[in-house]
This record gives C-alpha cells, structure tokens and sequence, in this order.
C-alpha cells in the first residue's frame, strides 16, 4: 500500500497565485492538491472571510483607487463586509517577495467562507482560526470565531472536509465541545510556544517534560501536529508518531527541505509551491493529488 502523504497548498500557492484568493484556490486545485490551508477573519457584521492578518496588508492590498495601502491597514474585525469588498488583493506590491512568480489577477476581492466552500469542490478545506492570542483586540474571541466557522461549514454541507487549525489553542476546544468528531491540527512556532500560557490556554511544554508533541497529545480531537519546519528535529517527529499523530510541518517552500522531511516520514507538507513539491513527491515515488 503507498505511503499516505498530503500535499496542502498554503494559502492557496501564494506562491504562484494571489493568496487566499477563489481565483487562487481555483488554480491551485487544478495543479494537483489534497487540501487547501487558508485562514479566518471575521469582519464587523459578523461574516467569515479568508484573509491571513488580523489587519488589512499593504504588500497585497490596494484600495478603491487603486493605490497600496500604507503600512498597516484597518482590522477585519473593524470593516464590515461591504467596505471590505472594496479592496483588491489581485496582485503582491511589486517590490515583495513573490511579485514576480505570481500570476496576477486584478479584480480579486478577500472572499467568504462560504463562498470558498462553494468553489473549491470536494477538496478538503484546513481552515485556520486566526485569533491573535497577544493583541485580542484585533479579533473576535477565540470562542466565536469557531462558532461562525463551524455554522458556515454546516450550511454549506461541509464539515466532512473541514479541518481546523489554530496556534491559539482555545477556539480549537471550543470547536471541539461543539462538534466531538471534529479533525484538529494543532500549530506551533518559536514564538507561541515561548508565551504556551498566552496560546495555548494554561498548559505549557515543562508541564509535559518539555515535549511539545506530548502537550499536543493530550489535547482532546488532536488528529495533527502542523509545526514550523525551522528548527524541527527528527526525533521530534517520531515522538509525535509515537503518540498516535501526524505530522505536517510549514511552510515548506525548499525542494531540500521537502526532500529531507520526506525521509524524516512526516505525513504532508504545507507549502507555497506546491508545484516543487509534486516533483520532489514525484522522485520520492509518493503518490500525486490527482493522479
């Protein structure tokens, strides 16, 4: 039996096409993906819109006449829906990293959830609730933004291909009291394992011998460890498999990098390229998404 390994595209494939964006999920599922990573923002009348910051960003958002935004833009959570569809997230300012390797596509508006349900077809969806543990301020609480996630998700017939993922642990328990069979994919980095009691809602790694994996075993629903790439160890990655999880690091954009995670045996990769990654998965002899 092959290997299973999934491929997720993150934010799409910011990397070759406008992130978190329908035409960019559009493109990114022809190219040959398992599931779509993209993340939450709940504006102020309530709505779920796929958007990576708490706040408006000037390196891929212009406004109705057309010029970048200056530094950091109004929050999500501070526009309601309509104001919000007046900026285009179409293309990356010229002068940031991807501008060259993206495909533009001027017009495109941050979308609804439910919308992005609807154009994404059978493919499954890793949504990340994106609460900012550290400036609360900026977002609805942990607890609501799940409640408005799983709701759009259930009138769109959609929770058998909904996962959620969050490195603020709280809305993922919240989410999981909600709906018990829920697939959960708990996130890490240096920063919010540095502040656990800030992130992750009262547990910190010294309360499992400094193991994170062990922290994220413990949490009920835990199907997933996605952490960091940077930095991870080997036998980190067997202690997760050890414990009954996956393992799907990111953002994993190094052909060298998914060569050397692949024979590491992580589970999937999240990745802005993931047409770098069919090739790297093609020599590895790995099966390809819609092959």
């Amino acid at each position: 039996m092959a290997r299973r390994f999934e491929l997720q595209g993150h934010r799409g494939a910011r990397g070759l096409f406008p992130e978190n964006t329908l035409e960019g999920f559009r493109a990114t599922i022809a190219l040959g993906v398992d599931a779509i990573e993209l993340d939450i923002g709940v504006t102020a009348d309530g709505v779920p819109v796929v958007f990576h910051d708490a706040t408006l960003n000037g390196d891929i958002v212009r406004g109705p006449d057309g010029t970048w935004l200056a530094g950091e833009g109004p929050a999500i959570h501070a526009l309601s829906f309509a104001e919000l569809m007046q900026y285009d997230v179409g293309r990356l300012r010229p002068d940031t990293g991807y501008a060259a390797a993206q495909v533009a596509q001027d017009g495109a508006r941050i979308p609804t959830l439910a919308a992005t349900f609807g154009a994404t077809g059978g493919v499954r969806i890793d949504a990340e609730l994106k609460t900012i543990a550290d400036r609360p301020e900026l977002t609805v609480p942990p607890a609501e933004m799940a409640e408005r996630v799983l709701a759009v998700a259930e009138a769109a017939g959609a929770l058998g291909r909904l996962d959620l993922r969050s490195f603020d642990w709280r809305g993922l328990r919240h989410a999981r009291a909600l709906r018990p069979g829920l697939k959960l994919t708990f996130l890490t980095n240096a920063r919010t394992v540095a502040a656990a009691a800030l992130w992750w809602g009262g547990p910190s790694p010294a309360d499992y011998g400094g193991s994170v994996p062990r922290a994220v075993a413990a949490e009920a629903g835990a199907a997933c460890w996605a952490p960091s790439h940077v930095g991870l160890q080997r036998a980190e990655i067997e202690e997760a498999h050890a414990l009954g999880l996956r393992v799907v690091p990111w953002t994993v954009n190094d052909p060298a990098d998914m060569e050397r995670l692949i024979a590491w045996e992580v589970d999937g990769i999240c990745t802005d390229r993931p047409d770098l990654a069919r090739t790297v998965m093609a020599r590895a002899g790995l099966p390809l998404p819609g092959a």
